[in-house]
């Protein structure tokens, strides 16, 4: 047990590098995270982790120690895929052992991964250079992947060079114990200040980093300017609804890929079209209804019928409204050379007056179920049509009329299951917010109603969202919960994960804001309209929105983002919504002129309690400062008010009443009635050991007070040696009586 206990005692610095290892290992996990399936994740933590503590703790012979930590890596990995149902043992151990051989794969290649990192990296980052090396390509990774992968991963790079500073301070420590063993034998009696010396260092540098001011830079990088000198010409796959996830590297439009929303974006003002309408709209693309945890698929809609679009003819639509609609009429005129998947049109197209002036409609298809009109160019030897007109009926919504229907009355068993999906794993506070919210309210509409208040007056709109604050995988419970800002795509997807909690189905749609109305010619024509306008639609105008199913009123468009104007399911003069119950814990209502601006601390990338401990230490320290020069402290004050410096007689006699005082406070008491030398002398006899140091101390301040000769520079320093060491002399008896007692009481 001894050997044990002194091999343990000895293997700190292997101890302390597994440590630094298994952090650098942990940021490499982080990032893969969104890449790997949650059991291997927590496979590859388990394995990193136990099979150092075997290594640490279980210093057996190499032969012996490959076989515990085998043992130890196949039992890792058999309890990891039971716990995830990746396989249910039943029968014998033959049985058992037969399913595990046969499931094992791909997941022993990533524990056999991590043991190999765990066995080579301390064999062959043995020496300073290398470590700086190891930690400088670490770094230099993690940076290039944050350009140009979505993660954010500054948090990771600064967690990396926290573990690359400890494990630089556990080799130098390592490398004084081997080279100098006297003086690592004289250290080692002064184990707190070696570790209070390291936590101020790392204390210092955590405070400066976080105080440090954030300047833009002053030169571009080259994948922005690259990004951005190309943003025109991509128009039309950039991010305008935040498609991609990146942080300001993309500039907005039609996005083309939806399945992993977030990141920020730059406006981009580029033309797309020209709408010449009889009445201002959102111009309608997609819709998705299959929500991952990161974005939406067309997962949902693989089964859908796509019909040829006949020109003129009346599109089928199965979900469309049975009261009162509005006739829109748009002439869309195309101002780039980009393709997208669809037609553009005002909620719900129902006719194809022309493309391209030409009666045919080659190319076409219509989804009736999503109310889509797709272009498929391979049908078609043209590219994407340069102009066409479109027929649209908008629907009129009754809101008095609609507050009163309750889910029965909309939905009976039409309660369109596919527009209620949510993924499991959707954590369940998103679920109970959503209720919460809407509790006060019993229709589908005042639920929608509520909803939409909620994220519209509690969170900031901002097109360059803090996603230093991300820690939930999913989109919509990292926006409600920890960013608490973002834009369209953040609100909309909300706003459809909260009404399908509440049993309302809802869908995501992508399309173009109503852009900005201009004063053309083109508005003249048009059928002879004389309401005829026309609207000048950009990238910035990239919009998405939702729409939710209320029985026969049909798909109704409900606007998420603060900021934008959709007159559908917003609070009426003569009609007004319910209020919404205070909702703890959620952030305080923000407007959205206020984005730009972002708390400091809440956008810092490390975590408040390493802050406050760092802040902590530092003022330990600056006491401990201030306590320790106290005397210089003492002499500068009465230097002040004295308006001259003290002589050295003046510090000694100071100097005495200071250690008188420690004297009194040690139980030793001057009667007023003896001197000086009379107190110190019975002193020496109630305390021997202090004797001598007591008497330098008096013939020190006699000379100072009633000697003609004055006391030097050097005679000072020596007192203050002296009364530095009679306190020490207090401490060293204290500590002896409590070994002698402790010695006594293992005797007894």
């Amino acid at each position: 047990m001894k050997s044990w206990l002194q091999s343990l005692k000895g293997s700190w610095a292997p101890a302390f590098t597994f440590l630094w290892i298994i952090i650098i290992a942990m940021q490499w996990v982080s990032f893969a995270s969104e890449l790997w399936l949650e059991e291997t994740r927590e496979l590859v933590l388990t394995t990193i982790t136990m099979l150092a503590l075997v290594k640490i703790v279980l210093p057996f012979r190499p032969w012996i120690e490959f076989i515990v930590k085998a043992a130890t890596l196949f039992f890792i990995l058999y309890r990891t895929l039971v716990s995830y149902s990746i396989i249910i043992p039943f029968g014998g151990v033959a049985n058992r052992l037969d399913q595990f051989i046969s499931n094992m794969s791909p997941y022993i290649w990533f524990s056999l991964i991590a043991w190999l990192v765990i066995e080579m990296v301390p064999l062959i980052v043995t020496t300073k250079q290398r470590i700086l090396v190891l930690v400088g390509i670490n770094i230099a990774a993690l940076a290039v992947l944050d350009s140009f992968t979505p993660t954010v991963l500054w948090e990771e790079v600064a967690w990396i060079v926290f573990a690359g500073m400890g494990w630089l301070v556990t080799q130098h420590l390592q490398y004084f114990r081997q080279h100098y063993p006297q003086g690592w034998k004289h250290i080692r009696r002064y184990p707190y200040k070696i570790a209070a010396n390291i936590a101020v260092i790392f204390a210092l540098i955590i405070m400066a980093g976080v105080n440090m001011p954030e300047v833009q830079p002053a030169l571009t990088d080259p994948y922005t300017a690259w990004t951005q000198r190309n943003s025109s010409t991509t128009a039309g796959i950039s991010n305008g609804a935040g498609a991609l996830n990146q942080r300001m590297n993309t500039a907005s439009g039609y996005s083309r890929q939806d399945n992993r929303l977030g990141g920020g974006f730059n406006f981009d003002y580029s033309p797309v079209m020209t709408i010449t309408t009889n009445q201002r709209s959102y111009w309608r693309g997609e819709t998705k209804q299959t929500y991952s945890g990161t974005g939406w698929s067309d997962g949902g809609n693989d089964d859908q019928i796509l019909n040829d679009v006949p020109m003129t003819a009346e599109l089928e639509n199965t979900q469309e409204t049975r009261h009162s609609t509005e006739q829109v009429v748009q002439t869309i005129t195309m101002q780039n050379d980009q393709s997208y998947p669809v037609l553009f049109g005002a909620y719900s197209v129902h006719r194809v007056q022309s493309v391209d002036r030409d009666s045919r409609a080659n190319g076409l298809r219509w989804n009736p179920e999503q109310a889509e009109l797709l272009w498929d160019p391979s049908s078609r030897r043209t590219a994407y049509p340069k102009t066409y007109t479109l027929v649209s009926y908008v629907p009129v919504i009754p809101e008095k009329e609609l507050r009163t229907k309750t889910f029965n009355e909309l939905y009976g068993k039409n309660k369109q299951e596919a527009y209620l999906q949510i993924p499991d794993e959707l954590p369940q506070r998103v679920r109970d917010l959503a209720q919460n919210v809407t509790s006060t309210a019993k229709t589908p509409y005042e639920k929608v109603g509520l909803l939409q208040q909620y994220l519209q007056q509690n969170y900031a709109y901002t097109n360059n969202p803090d996603l230093s604050r991300k820690r939930s995988r999913d989109f919509v419970d990292a926006f409600l919960f920890e960013i608490r800002e973002g834009y369209c795509d953040y609100y909309s997807t909300s706003l459809v994960m909260m009404a399908r909690s509440v049993g309302v189905p809802a869908r995501w749609v992508k399309g173009y804001a109503p852009g900005q109305q201009t004063f053309s010619d083109d508005a003249a024509t048009g059928e002879g309209d004389e309401n005829m306008s026309s609207y000048s639609v950009t990238n910035a105008d990239a919009h998405s929105w939702v729409e939710v199913y209320l029985g026969e009123y049909g798909w109704v468009p409900v606007e998420a983002t603060p900021g934008f104007d959709m007159p559908l399911l917003t609070e009426q003069e003569d009609s007004k919504t319910p209020e919404a119950p205070e909702v703890k814990d959620q952030p305080e209502p923000e407007q959205p002129e206020q984005t730009s601006q972002t708390n400091p601390e809440e956008g810092s990338k490390i975590h408040p309690v390493i802050i406050g401990s760092a802040a902590a230490i530092l003022l330990l320290w600056a006491a401990y400062i201030v306590w320790r020069n106290r005397a210089d402290i003492h002499f500068y004050l009465l230097r002040l008010r004295r308006g001259k410096p003290l002589t050295p007689d003046e510090k000694v006699v100071v100097e005495t009443e200071h250690w008188l005082r420690y004297m009194r406070r040690k139980g030793f008491v001057r009667p007023s009635h003896e001197t000086l030398r009379e107190s110190v002398d019975r002193w020496a006899l109630e305390a021997p050991e202090r004797a001598s140091i007591l008497h330098q101390l008096l013939g020190r301040f006699e000379q100072a007070r009633y000697s003609p000769s004055s006391v030097t520079a050097e005679d000072w320093r020596k007192v203050r040696q002296q009364a530095s060491l009679l306190h020490k002399e207090g401490w060293m008896q204290r500590w002896a009586g409590r070994k002698a007692a402790s010695d006594q009481k293992d005797k007894g």
